[in-house]
């Protein structure tokens, strides 16, 4: 959590008083893209601070903002730099800053910016404007797919430590008899790979084809797919119980539409109404669906069913 940079006036290759400013977050990573968009151009990056949050994401949260962008300007000094009064802002973080307003402050004239920073060295060569492409986020396949460990990684981290301990629970709940144990910790590793492998997987891979607008709602049906696959894989295995199979058809839905909801924060393509929207409805369905699931699991346990 701390990937950062220090806020303050950089300078990028061998710029003058004419050479452009470009405004940034302070999260490294987008200091880092935009430094090598721009490996050939002689400019002065101003760099806000964002607390280490990326710009469209600094934006919503108010910290890429008018306030800390006219601090910014005052705090180095850029009118002593700089002989012009241009600000190329990013596009993303238009919704946090006000461009009238940073003129009426600072005197600076805020240019927004392209989408993505490597349409900068055209954007500058076309006299600072941005064509249709320029101005339009994308959502492909591999932008879904390079996103995908960002929900995989924490959901391993939390889904290792309750798979032991649902072994340790079903462990006491057998009489301390590791054997009978398995079973019951088996369907309950299925039910968690199974719920990430739909909801923290494939329904970002899926996204555009999958039925229905929130995202929970696509995690939800195609947790029941999976769901239903499960019960085939463990039935194929060994005998599964009415009991036990109910907690893999209550609590895979519920669990794959929670891990595909929680994806709209890596989305381009949800607002903020929206997704608290989603939530007050999808979120108690969740909860109660894998609460549900797991009294279900230990009901199983409990009477070998």
């Amino acid at each position: 959590m701390r990937y950062t940079v220090d806020p303050g006036l950089y300078a990028l290759g061998d710029p003058g008083a004419e050479s452009p400013v470009f405004v940034t977050a302070n999260y490294k990573m987008s200091f880092d893209l935009l430094r090598r968009s721009l490996a050939r151009i002689d400019g002065w990056i101003l760099v806000l601070d964002t607390k280490g949050i990326n710009v469209w994401c600094a934006a919503g949260k108010g910290t890429f903002g008018t306030g800390e962008l006219v601090d910014r300007i005052q705090w180095s000094g850029l009118a002593r730099v700089v002989s012009h009064r241009r600000l190329i802002v990013p596009q993303l973080g238009a919704s946090g800053v006000a461009a009238h307003e940073v003129r009426q402050r600072s005197g600076f004239h805020v240019i927004y910016g392209p989408v993505r920073a490597d349409d900068l060295p055209a954007f500058l060569k076309g006299g600072f404007k941005a064509t249709g492409p320029m101005r339009t986020k994308s959502f492909g396949l591999m932008e879904r797919l390079s996103l995908v460990p960002m929900e995989v990684v924490p959901a391993i981290r939390t889904a290792a430590p309750v798979a032991a301990a649902l072994f340790a629970l079903s462990f006491f709940c057998s009489g301390l008899s590791a054997h009978a144990a398995l079973a019951p910790t088996f369907i309950a590793l299925v039910c968690l790979g199974a719920s990430i492998l739909a909801g923290a997987v494939l329904t970002p891979l899926l996204l555009p084809w999958l039925p229905g607008r929130a995202f929970a709602t696509k995690g939800l049906g195609l947790g029941l797919l999976f769901a239903i696959a499960a019960l085939v894989l463990t039935a194929t295995i060994r005998h599964v119980g009415v009991v036990a199979a109910l907690a893999q058809l209550v609590s895979i839905p519920a669990m794959a539409a929670y891990l595909a909801m929680i994806f709209t924060g890596s989305s381009a393509i949800t607002s903020l109404s929206g997704v608290q929207r989603e939530m007050r409805f999808a979120l108690p369905l969740e909860i109660g669906g894998t609460a549900a699931g797991f009294a279900l699991w230990i009901a199983a346990v409990l009477t070998g069913g």
